[in-house]
């Protein structure tokens, strides 16, 4: 359980140091972040639906 909380506090750590460098640049990548798992989300239930109509 150690390794995990230490791994935690050094992406907390990073995240935290990358915000007070560069706001603009953390809020880019999270939105492009969260465009690519939006995308990946819709194709996932895209092919969901496409395989429950080819079943029928």
């Amino acid at each position: 359980m150690g390794a995990k909380k230490g791994v935690l506090l050094v992406v907390v750590l990073f995240l935290g140091f990358y915000m007070f460098k560069d706001p603009s640049g953390l809020a880019e990548l999270s939105g492009r972040a969260f465009d690519g798992g939006w995308g990946m989300t819709t194709q996932f239930f895209d092919a969901t639906i496409r395989f429950i109509n080819e079943l029928f």
